[in-house]
């Protein structure tokens, strides 16, 4: 009879373990890496501080504007360029359509850019080589931007060059609205400008987790634009400098 009670009581024991328990919890998607190279059949090097930017696409809407899924951008010193995106895979629908999408910038300036349909999930590998052709006209030099209002993306930070496989972008409007995305979160809040000077308000960003490197240069940016008090647009490289009191440089960045 002890035995029988016994043997009970384990029962209910682990009846009560695996209540307490609750329901097993969903595994997380792993992510899921694209790779390829891009390339152009012309003969002639980039300049030193171009950019490859690649874009993984929802294309599946004929009438309405492609959706971005996921971005990176390698260095434009050596063709053909390797390069890697990582995405999450919930984000991908078996009844989507998606696409790659390349252009290479010099400072904004674009070069190349695809002209053909790179379509991905098809069945084939993940391994996608990407040819762009030359945009017309890419010779002429660009003006430089003459205010800080406009599109940007982080170049250095602290005195140091950003790197390439980190994206951080910042939006200047008209009216002092400023949005972006530091890389992981996207952030916003807003910029007073009087001639040279600007100031920045405290910005509000979500609150999603990356990769340590990647959070550590959008916090550092964001702490950055708390101490930017001028800014001025460097002749020589097209880039907004924002200054400290001082007029030392805190940041930099390339028009988009």
């Amino acid at each position: 009879m002890r035995c029988l009670d016994a043997a009970i009581s384990r029962r209910a024991l682990a009846g009560l373990l695996l209540a307490a328990a609750g329901p097993a919890l969903p595994a997380m998607a792993a992510p899921r890496v694209l790779r390829g190279t891009v390339s152009y059949r012309e003969r002639m090097a980039l300049p030193p501080g171009a950019i490859i930017e690649v874009k993984l696409l929802d294309v599946s809407l004929a009438d309405a504007p492609s959706r971005t899924i996921a971005e990176t951008r390698v260095s434009g010193r050596r063709i053909p360029a390797p390069w890697t995106l990582r995405f999450d895979s919930r984000q991908i629908e078996p009844r989507r359509s998606y696409a790659l999408q390349a252009r290479i910038l010099d400072r904004g300036r674009l070069l190349f850019i695809t002209t053909e349909r790179h379509s991905v999930f098809t069945g084939g590998p993940d391994k996608t080589d990407i040819w762009v052709q030359r945009v017309a006209g890419q010779d002429q030099p660009s003006r430089p931007a003459s205010s800080p209002i406009g599109n940007w993306r982080l170049a250095s930070l602290g005195g140091a060059e950003t790197p390439a496989s980190i994206t951080t972008t910042m939006e200047i409007a008209s009216d002092g609205r400023v949005s972006g995305r530091g890389g992981c979160n996207g952030f916003g809040g807003n910029a007073t400008i009087r001639g040279r000077t600007i100031r920045f308000s405290r910005m509000v960003s979500t609150m999603m987790a990356c990769a340590p490197e990647v959070m550590d240069q959008e916090q550092r940016f964001l702490k950055t634009l708390e101490r930017v008090q001028r800014w001025t647009i460097q002749q020589r490289t097209g880039r907004l400098a924002l200054l400290d009191r001082g007029g030392r440089p805190l940041a930099t960045l390339t028009p988009q």
